[in-house]
């Protein structure tokens, strides 16, 4: 009688998260079919319809919302401590379920995931790049490396490095526009402005420098973007001066195509960090990862890249 109940609610737990029954089926290794099943005969034991159903979209119903949130975390941590006690006490092992940025996580960490998974061969990272700011808990992930995560008494943050926001742009704007040499002068540059994902707003361009100064710069906007990728690609382009995350324009300012623009002055933004569950029992694999994440990207020597000099 457990093992159908855990298949059930496997099933019903994974349709939930994917918001499909066959993405779930592709997760678990089963077919759609198999994967409805096991919902259907859950929703005939407890009673109560759990997904509404339509062909193009699965959607959880009130009860089912209020399954999901009691079972969610109590089901993934009985499986996480299964899974230690199946692979041997304290032993890591199982799917890493992590969320990060595109570039970010392109850039700087899947470059680590070679040693890691070398040195912990039976932990499965399973990665999902974007860029909106993901709820650790309600979607089920066990790690997410980010900035601005909102922290709660469910949620530990390590932190992995201070990031500052400096302006850039291409040496061809910059050969056509004379660069400004104080931030006053912003104002007869072309801008490239960022929105909040969180907020919808505009971020202001709020300057400091190593002497403490502080100004708000004003500039003429030619295009809003709510991507930092993109907006290193429109600078890189010559579409105007941006305000960029070090850990997007470093690599574009390497390569020469963006410099620094007023190179004094830099914006703050919050750190970036790790961020994973403080619930008592930490899963072996989650522990780890979170250990040589710190410790590799800190060796790595991005800690520091990422400050304005």
């Amino acid at each position: 009688m457990f093992t159908e109940l855990s298949s059930y609610l496997d099933a019903f737990i994974a349709s939930a998260d994917e918001g499909s029954f066959s993405a779930a089926a592709r997760r678990l290794g089963l077919t759609p079919a198999a994967v409805s099943k096991s919902v259907n005969r859950l929703e005939l034991r407890l009673g109560v319809r759990l997904f509404q159903r339509s062909t193009r979209s699965l959607a959880l119903t009130t009860d089912g919302e209020r399954l999901y949130g009691q079972v969610r975390l109590p089901w993934s941590e009985i499986g996480d401590a299964l899974t230690d006690l199946s692979q041997g006490a304290g032993k890591p092992a199982g799917t890493l379920k992590v969320a990060l940025a595109h570039t970010v996580g392109r850039t700087y960490f899947v470059p680590l995931l070679e040693e890691f998974v070398r040195r912990y061969p039976d932990v499965v990272p399973d990665l999902y790049f974007d860029n909106h700011q993901v709820d650790l808990i309600a979607e089920g992930f066990d790690v997410a490396i980010g900035g601005g995560i909102e922290l709660t008494d469910a949620l530990i943050a390590r932190e992995l490095a201070n990031m500052h926001i400096v302006l850039v742009a291409s040496p061809a704007y910059l050969k056509a526009q004379p660069a400004p040499s104080q931030p006053q002068e912003l104002t007869r540059h072309r801008g490239l402005l960022r929105r909040s994902l969180s907020t919808g707003r505009l971020v202001p361009w709020t300057l400091k420098n190593h002497a403490g100064q502080e100004v708000v710069a004003s500039v003429r906007p030619v295009a809003v973007m709510d991507d930092p990728e993109a907006l290193a690609r429109a600078a890189a382009n010559g579409m105007g001066i941006a305000m960029l995350p070090l850990a997007h324009a470093a690599p574009l300012l390497d390569s020469g195509e963006l410099v620094r623009v007023l190179p004094d002055w830099y914006a703050e933004t919050r750190p970036l960090s790790i961020y994973y569950s403080s619930r008592k029992l930490v899963p072996a694999k989650v522990r780890v990862f979170v250990d040589y994440i710190v410790e590799q990207f800190r060796a790595s020597g991005h800690a520091e890249r990422f400050r304005a000099h």
